[in-house]
């Protein structure tokens, strides 16, 4: 057991503290104390074989200096997804190192999981831990104690081959077996596999977790080649991007390995966060399962990896998301592995982090109805034909389909962006996405030369844009939740970023000036006010961290360049110690909550920071202000939706709505 001193009386660590490893087919999460305490198998949204982040008896694999939680440190090695851990204990030093490994590609069972071209390098499905005594001696201690299938069934231990350093555990009619190959001696307690030994200065030693046919390393010297060729793996990948030589450089390289840790390789799909049921509030019912791929994710995966340079992996995404479009009617959400169906279910066996319930798996969101997939699948679709120069038949077979799908709905109510549970409601932002997918489209039919289809739909869209204005907004000018309601929302952020209206319009930034005065709690944004609106839950909520980063977007797009340089040096303060974001953050104390790490705040922390850095470069440099100009960061940095020369799209205000002013 962890016998360190609890933080706020609870057991479980912050969320913050978590250290995210990945082999981009599987997550595991790392506390302080050397715990493994989230692994699903045999991909990120499978059931876990560890889940003590749910249940501090629902599995733990833990590794390190015997009656010592606390470490001295903990940082990623630089460029890669390999955890350092630094012990100091009062007879000695030890340095840990966690990493799931990557290895060169190697023949398939016949499986062809792989749907996306696999490349050279691929997960080796083993979690590894390396040992080394710095100084004095230390003693180890491994603790491995599976709970398969989210913690309801146990493991049984046996020794394989000769000696005492190889061993199986197996749950009865679960797949799959687990083999722990280690240097040091294992026994058995029940269900759990344990190890103790003293290290002495410059001894080492290793532990190897894997779960495939693929046989984890034999010895410490192959554990260190398998490292070495994982380092050589993510450094590769990291070097492939386009990073501005600045001060927040290092945030930009976590974001971009936190996505790529995030995107499940053998079809490019990217999960919204690694965990499921961590609490939007302390001890909340608002505990939902972010292990699946959201359709809304795509434009800002394009805008982000895109203005990275790293536009493989959003060409796979964006297959990913085309593949999905083939298949039937388009949901907001899908299995990493393309499936549709992801019932919801409540695991009543766990008590949840810090007795948070339900815990739940699956979401049932995947059923709903939301009027901004249509726009956003078609932003992706332009986004990736102006960075591909090519639009073929099979994608405007799939765009025909989806703008008239947004036509004919436009005007219904639906569930909103933030996933409403309550009655459907006319929400502004819907309405906004289905304008994007006419807008869009149109311009990709103008493309195609095909006037009949870009002249129906620009006529939607104009008829799209006057609707939005006349109802979408009060006495203000502002825009607002819903038609029916006075109530701000964030999501209204996207404004001057899907290009509705010019960033000089007043009502954009009547809008972005209500949102950061009104909607806000010590700076940082909430959704909405949860006492102003009816989402069909109760409880609070925290501030969204990716409301926070459009803030300092659109802060920047109107012309607010300080407020938005302040706001972000205030986000990036708020980062994990490893530089990670989860879903909420409690402004007051600036306590991590919800599923950890969310891809969507990494999403709109790349682009907020590149807003920052390029209004920088261009006061540095003697360019025209942003003040000047507002909006021109888009175009320089690859987030512009349309292409410079593109025909102005006239609508309801006789504004340019589709480009910069």
């Amino acid at each position: 057991m962890d016998h360190e001193i609890p933080l706020r009386g609870s057991s479980f660590p912050p969320i913050a503290d978590y250290a995210l490893l990945s082999d981009c087919e599987v997550c595991a999460l790392v506390a302080p104390s050397g715990n493994v305490e989230w692994l699903s198998l045999p991909q990120m949204d499978g059931p876990s074989v560890f889940a003590a982040i749910l249940d501090r008896q629902a599995g733990r694999f833990r590794a390190g200096p015997l009656d010592r939680m606390v470490p001295a440190g903990r940082r990623y090695l630089p460029g890669t997804m390999i955890l350092e851990t630094t012990w100091g204990t009062p007879t000695g030093w030890l340095e840990v190192r966690d990493v799931l490994l990557i290895g060169s590609w190697e023949d398939e069972d016949g499986s062809h999981r792989y749907v996306r071209a696999p490349r050279d390098r691929v997960a080796e499905h083993v979690l590894l831990r390396t040992f080394r005594c710095l100084d004095g001696f230390v003693d180890l201690e491994l603790d491995c104690q599976p709970a398969f299938n989210y913690g309801r069934s146990n493991g049984s231990w046996r020794h394989v081959g000769d000696g005492y350093g190889d061993a199986v555990c197996e749950a009865q009619g679960i797949e799959p077996a687990l083999r722990l190959r280690t240097d040091v001696r294992l026994g058995f307690d029940g269900g759990r596999a344990r190890a103790e030994t003293s290290l002495g200065a410059g001894q080492q030693a290793f532990c190897a977790l894997g779960w495939s046919d693929r046989p984890p390393p034999a010895t410490y010297d192959d554990a260190e080649a398998r490292l070495a060729e994982t380092r050589a793996y993510w450094h590769e990948w990291v070097n492939r991007g386009r990073f501005p030589d600045h001060a927040w450089q290092i945030h930009l390289q976590r974001s971009a390995l936190t996505l790529k840790a995030l995107t499940y390789a053998p079809t490019g799909a990217m999960i919204a966060a690694a965990t499921t049921s961590l609490p939007e509030a302390p001890g909340g019912e608002r505990n939902w399962d972010y292990r699946y791929s959201w359709l809304r994710d795509s434009t800002f995966m394009l805008w982000a990896l895109c203005t990275l340079g790293f536009n493989r992996e959003a060409t796979d995404f964006f297959y990913f998301i085309a593949d999905r479009v083939e298949d039937g009617d388009l949901q907001i959400m899908y299995g990493i592995d393309g499936r549709g169906r992801l019932d919801e279910v409540t695991l009543d066996h766990l008590s949840g982090y810090e007795g948070a319930r339900p815990v739940r798996v699956g979401n049932d969101a995947w059923h709903h109805r939301q009027h901004d997939v249509w726009g956003v699948l078609l932003d992706s679709v332009r986004l990736h034909t102006h960075s591909s120069d090519r639009l073929d038949d099979r994608l405007w077979t799939l765009i025909t389909r989806q703008v008239d799908a947004a036509l004919e709905h436009w005007r219904e109510p639906d569930r909103g962006i933030w996933e409403w549970r309550a009655d459907p409601k006319h929400f502004t932002s819907s309405k906004l996405f289905c304008w994007v997918a006419a807008d869009r489209g149109a311009r990709l039919a103008r493309l195609r030369d095909d006037t009949t289809a870009a002249e129906r739909w620009e006529a939607a869209a104009q008829e799209m844009h006057a609707d939005i204005c006349a109802n979408g907004t009060d006495a203000r000018g502002v825009f607002v939740q819903h038609y029916e309601t006075d109530a701000l929302d964030a999501s209204l952020l996207l404004l001057p970023l899907i290009r509705f209206l010019p960033p000089t319009d007043e009502r954009v930034r009547a809008t972005v000036l209500a949102i950061a005065d009104e909607l806000t709690v010590d700076g940082l944004v909430l959704r909405y006010r949860v006492k102003e609106t009816d989402d069909g839950l109760a409880g609070e909520e925290g501030t969204f961290t990716i409301c926070s980063f459009w803030l300092v977007s659109a802060l920047a797009e109107i012309g607010e360049l300080d407020r938005a340089r302040t706001l972000c040096e205030k986000l990036l303060s708020y980062a994990s110690p490893l530089l990670l974001y989860a879903e909420e953050i409690e402004p007051h104390s600036g306590r991590h909550l919800g599923n950890f790490p969310q891809a969507f705040a990494h999403l709109a922390l790349i682009n907020a920071v590149m807003h920052i850095i390029r209004a920088d470069q261009s006061l540095t440099e003697g360019l025209e202000s942003l003040t000047e100009a507002p909006g021109r960061l888009a175009v320089q940095f690859g987030l512009e939706l349309e292409p410079a020369d593109a025909a102005p799209h006239p609508n309801a205000s006789g504004d340019d709505a589709g480009r910069d002013a």
